[in-house]
């Protein structure tokens, strides 16, 4: 095996800090942009962070459309609805996410289809759909995230649920990448607690999943057509990675206890850049693909902190919930990268006598602190819905790809059996 001696790297354009989403007129204007759709969802809108930003592009000349329907953890159903209201208000030569990765992957989907044929099924990830690339050029995307997690700003992949098939899937392709990822802390700071707790594992596990993924030479070699997004390890997404495990471990409990904690508002918004930087180019893994299922086959668990009352497993926490074990799985494979990634982690925790305990434990650690559920039998799964998360994590093969060690139903049952309760 192995053979590749390239790796790619790709990220947007950044702009950081206090204030940065009020210049989005002007970065706009160097697009030569006239008329923009902000897509957002309901609960942002009501702070009025999306419509200060539609207004301030006024100066520059610029004509902004809301669309506040973004659903919560989009489905195929609300992409479509979203895709049908800017062609029914377009035409617009630029798109403007505000909100979390729910509000940017609707966005990403939105300017795919309103710019190339085809249905959304045709180009949504194998085995699910046909996984078709656009033929055509994208518009300019700006990500405006305000919540602290997902790291859609620097992808490539838009990321929705399937309801007839109670899947989790995704599109994938370079040219759904934002050309611009505006990230202002201030725009975070009405997040929840819950929220907040949920989009961070999100942020954790980015960091761990590509920190210890398949390093990129492993893989056989690939001729330039064959390169994708998603290429493993790498120097450079291990430095992001490393950084933003540091900074989660002097941030995350904080932001979660006080949520007027500026500073440590401001550093998870700046570890959540980090480690988009960095698995947005390696990838994720075994926890991302568990994750699928257990959001898009929810029963009636109903989470603290988000809007509607509506089932749902948020991202955030479906990643974290099968982790742990998902880690002790994998560390075989990279002990060397598991035992750095928990000591940068929890550096105040002592290292056990059996190393391949320590990033579970100090994960485990982690999550009780923030009052993340005690495994998948805390949101409502058991013994009996084994087979049918085994198979919808088996269809996330573009994900398991990453993994440092073969993956097989035998092994994701497994994890999945061990993290119905986790302590």
């Amino acid at each position: 095996m192995g053979g590749e001696t390239v790796f790619t790297y790709g990220a947007p354009q950044l702009k950081f800090g206090a204030g940065a989403a009020g210049e989005i007129g002007f970065d706009l204007a160097q697009f030569g942009v006239r008329r923009v759709l902000v897509v957002t969802d309901a609960r942002v809108a009501a702070t009025g962070g999306p419509r200060r930003i539609a207004d301030g592009m006024k100066a520059y000349g610029i004509t902004a459309v809301v669309f506040d329907g973004v659903h919560v953890e989009p489905t195929d159903a609300s992409l479509r609805q979203a895709v049908e209201y800017a062609r029914e208000s377009g035409p617009f030569d630029a798109y403007v996410a505000v909100g979390g990765g729910s509000s940017i992957d609707t966005a990403k989907a939105v300017n795919l289809l309103t710019t190339n044929e085809g249905e959304l099924a045709e180009y949504l990830n194998p085995p699910v759909g046909a996984g078709r690339a656009p033929e055509r050029a994208l518009l300019p995307l700006v990500a405006v995230p305000t919540t602290t997690g997902t790291g859609a700003e620097s992808t490539t992949v838009c990321v929705l649920d399937v309801l007839d098939l109670r899947v989790k899937t995704g599109i994938s392709h370079p040219r759904m990448r934002p050309v611009l990822a505006v990230v202002d802390p201030e725009l975070t700071m009405s997040q929840p607690a819950g929220v907040t707790a949920s989009a961070g594992m999100d942020i954790l596990c980015h960091a761990l999943e590509s920190y210890t993924a398949r390093p990129y030479d492993e893989f056989e070699r690939k001729r330039p057509e064959q390169r994708v997004p998603y290429c493993g390890a790498n120097p450079v997404s291990d430095m992001w990675a490393e950084k933003s495990l540091s900074l989660l471990s002097r941030s995350f409990r904080r932001a979660v206890r006080d949520g007027d904690d500026r500073e440590a508002r401001t550093e998870m918004a700046l570890a959540a850049t980090f480690a988009g930087l960095g698995f947005g180019n390696a990838g994720v893994h075994v926890p991302h693909a568990n994750a699928y299922p257990i959001a898009g086959r929810v029963k009636d668990f109903r989470p603290d902190g988000y809007p509607g009352g509506e089932p749902m497993v948020p991202h955030g926490m479906s990643v974290a919930l099968t982790a742990p074990e998902a880690f002790r799985f994998t560390f075989e494979a990279r002990p060397e990268r598991h035992v750095r990634a928990a000591e940068l982690l929890d550096p105040g925790m002592e290292r056990p006598d059996d190393v391949a305990e320590h990033l579970p434990l100090a994960v485990l650690r982690l999550m009780r602190d923030i009052g993340m559920p005690d495994g998948i039998g805390g949101v409502g799964y058991d013994e009996r819905d084994i087979p049918g998360l085994v198979e919808g994590a088996m269809k996330q093969q573009r994900l398991l790809a990453i993994a440092p060690r073969p993956v097989d139903e035998d092994a994701v049952a497994g994890i999945f059996r061990r993290s119905l309760r986790l302590w």
